[in-house]
């Protein structure tokens, strides 16, 4: 198993090199590399991840404008060469460690397809609104496609890149977690989910999702529920 850990930045020139150093610290149970995006940060980041340029494992790329997660993450996906991709955020909200936990249920043969499902108690949420709108979205999704996922929006999402490609994610913004699952699930792909730590920081701390990106991925679940799927089921991608 090859492993592209995909990292979108924009932004983080607190909270960056933390966390990429704790990635790169994690001792992974199969080969990796990490492909880093600048989404057209306005701070130092991008000066920042230019001091790992000499780090074989990291591959840098830029975007010259800020186009959204999503953008960053296909530029990302594009410039991978690992046969599963995962995206890690760079602001310090999941544990790094538990990437391994998402590896496992590959390299045991056990899924294609997983998830980093988040449970949010008092220390990892900062506010009510946010854990509503996070389990009102991922309702929604179980609704659409009868799955029984818990959490959607998770960061932690590994799978296939092929499929990924396949799936042709078009959502700039924070919307393509929505569109991406959407397209999983209908697809007839049920992830398997592992538990993973998390710590929300809050928008004092930089929290750049918002209450319009919820209205955004259930209209996009919608969306995507009326479409007919694009990506066939095969023993390759698919979850027993």
């Amino acid at each position: 198993m090859y492993l592209s850990i995909l990292v979108p930045v924009f932004n983080e020139q607190h909270r960056l090199m933390r966390a990429l150093k704790e990635l790169l610290a994690v001792d992974f149970p199969c080969e990796t590399e990490v492909v880093v995006v600048d989404d057209g940060s306005r701070d130092h980041s991008w000066a920042l991840l230019q001091s790992l340029s000499d780090d074989e494992r990291v591959v840098l790329r830029r975007h010259q404008g800020n186009r959204g997660k999503g953008a960053a993450i296909r530029t990302a996906a594009k410039a991978a060469s690992g046969e599963y991709i995962v995206v890690y955020d760079a602001d310090g909200e999941y544990e790094a460690a538990d990437l391994v936990r998402l590896v496992r249920p590959v390299l045991h043969g056990k899924a294609s397809v997983v998830y980093g499902s988040r449970s949010f108690g008092p220390h990892s949420a900062y506010s009510f609104w946010y854990v509503l709108g996070n389990k009102g979205i991922t309702l929604a999704a179980n609704m659409l496609f009868n799955s029984y996922l818990s959490d959607l929006e998770t960061c932690y999402k590994l799978l296939p890149r092929r499929l990924y490609l396949d799936l042709t994610v078009v959502s700039q913004g924070f919307g393509m977690e929505a569109e991406l699952t959407a397209k999983v699930l209908r697809s007839g792909i049920r992830p398997y989910e592992v538990p993973i730590s998390y710590k929300a920081r809050s928008r004092a701390d930089g929290k750049k999702i918002s209450w319009r990106d919820g209205v955004q991925a259930v209209w996009i679940l919608g969306r995507e529920r009326m479409r007919k799927p694009r990506v066939r089921r095969t023993r390759r991608v698919s979850n027993t």
